[in-house]
């Protein structure tokens, strides 16, 4: 999540120090101490504590992926909806002159995420604030995903790719 002490301390109202105390081991914290730590962590306490995991391993079959379509922009979700998963795999495919977004879309991912795609098949190309990188077949990408962003297929066939998001992982 890239949260420091000090904003982790702000977000779940335990005092910087003893979150550090906890981190190190030097002292356990109470229920009531660790379910305001999984609050700032937006998570629930048995996320925290992994209570809820029933299996270690989640199986999404072909059949399953939760699918979307907007446009000449067809996607599936890869990865399963699991609580507390802070990345998220996706393949896309743009036809011929499709986008997966306006121009003037807002950035629809929170801020400190990051977004790597890997371009499966056909040509890609990335706008970033306004500005046009072009892929092929191959090419990989890794950009800041809360800035405005989006993807043009501008060749004659469609374009497959993979993104992976990881939320809220940027330091600076």
């Amino acid at each position: 999540m890239g949260l420091s002490l000090r904003d982790l301390a702000e977000r779940s109202g335990v005092s910087a120090p003893m979150l550090s105390q906890v981190e190190r081991g030097e002292t356990s914290p109470t229920l009531a101490v660790a379910e305001k730590i999984a609050a700032g962590l937006e998570l629930t306490l048995s996320q925290l504590l992994r209570l809820d995991e029933g299996q270690h391993v989640a199986v999404t079959r072909i059949g399953q992926r939760r699918r979307f379509e907007r446009g000449g922009h067809r996607f599936e979700e890869l990865t399963p909806p699991l609580p507390g998963q802070r990345a998220d795999v996706s393949l896309h495919t743009l036809e011929p002159g499709a986008s997966t977004g306006g121009r003037e879309d807002p950035p629809m991912h929170e801020p400190g995420s990051r977004e790597t795609a890997f371009v499966l098949n056909g040509q890609l190309a990335l706008f970033v604030e306004g500005t046009r990188h072009e892929l092929a077949s191959g090419d990989s990408v890794t950009f800041d995903a809360d800035l405005p962003h989006h993807f043009e297929n501008d060749g004659e066939e469609p374009t497959r790719f993979v993104a992976v998001i990881a939320a809220g992982l940027r330091r600076g």
